[in-house]
């Protein structure tokens, strides 16, 4: 392979760039400092280019080396990533969620999933893009949507759209629930991506009269804002299910008729029945069949 540079080199390369250290990439390598800075010296020879500037406490990525090393250590992600697919690691199971799931109920029931299968590593990808099976290496997911979501993957509904109007009880101090709708209207709101405000005021026929509101990226965050006392926000009722047992937040009265989507837990059709993956699989489903 004479058009690649040396693979030592580069390996030493990707950790140095993400240490700035010759002595913690040696560390992290399991090699000497000595054979680190060799490795790179030989690297920037065959490039013709220096990758760092040496300081006395330390390295600096030059502008090569900061280009450079984006695009090596992508690479060896990518090397991992498909290690990982070919030789996957027994009792390992990778789930992707999004933030608001894992912060809302994955984790907050984990130490049930711990007791229950304490051989098992539980990782867990939290993202709100789509996650690939195959190049993330992800065992199974969970996302909210519609089916079908495709032939060759397995989907199990865990919990229905059910989206409730929900505040801190300070907030609606003396007002008999269900909340009046003119009230609703003037009270606070709290918004995040999935903007279902104009849904629900449109469905109980009020305009939103409310002075002012709060704009968050996450419904999760959303759900932080309302215990705090800052205005009503719109969620899965199943996604507050402690918050409303624990008195920091109550029902308005109010919710969003249902769309037809789900929270679905999603495999492929391949991996289902194996080991972990299945064991993780019935435990989700047996935990949120409790509580639908």
């Amino acid at each position: 392979m004479p058009n690649l540079p040396p693979l030592n080199g580069l390996r030493a390369f990707d950790v140095a760039g993400r240490r700035l250290s010759f002595r913690a990439a040696a560390d992290e390598m399991g090699v000497t400092q000595g054979a680190v800075a060799q490795h790179v010296r030989q690297l920037e020879a065959h490039l013709g280019t220096m990758l760092f500037d040496r300081l006395p406490k330390g390295l600096a990525l030059t502008p090569a080396g900061r280009r450079y090393h984006g695009r090596i250590s992508a690479a060896f992600e990518e090397l991992r990533a498909a290690t990982a697919q070919i030789k996957p690691e027994p009792g390992k199971v990778l789930i992707s969620v999004t933030p608001t799931f894992a912060a809302k109920w994955l984790i907050p029931n984990l130490p049930d999933f711990a007791q229950k299968h304490p051989d098992i590593d539980l990782r867990i990808l939290a993202t709100e893009r789509v996650s690939s099976f195959h190049s993330d290496g992800i065992d199974l997911a969970i996302r909210q949507g519609k089916p079908p979501f495709g032939a060759a993957l397995d989907a199990t509904l865990l919990f229905r759209q059910e989206v409730i109007a929900v505040a801190a009880p300070t907030l609606v101090k003396g007002q008999a629930l269900p909340l009046d709708p003119e009230i609703l209207s003037r009270l606070p709101k709290i918004h995040d991506s999935h903007d279902l405000w104009p849904k629900l005021l449109a469905q109980i026929g009020v305009p939103d009269q409310s002075k002012r509101g709060l704009q968050l990226s996450q419904t999760a965050l959303a759900v932080d804002a309302a215990v705090s006392g800052q205005g009503v926000a719109l969620v899965s009722r199943f996604l507050v299910l402690r918050e409303i047992h624990d008195a920091k937040l109550i029902e308005l009265g109010h919710a969003i008729a249902n769309d037809a989507q789900g929270f679905y837990l999603l495999s492929p059709r391949n991996m289902a029945s194996k080991g972990a993956v299945k064991e993780a699989i019935d435990w989700l489903t047996s935990e949120t069949g409790k509580q639908r």
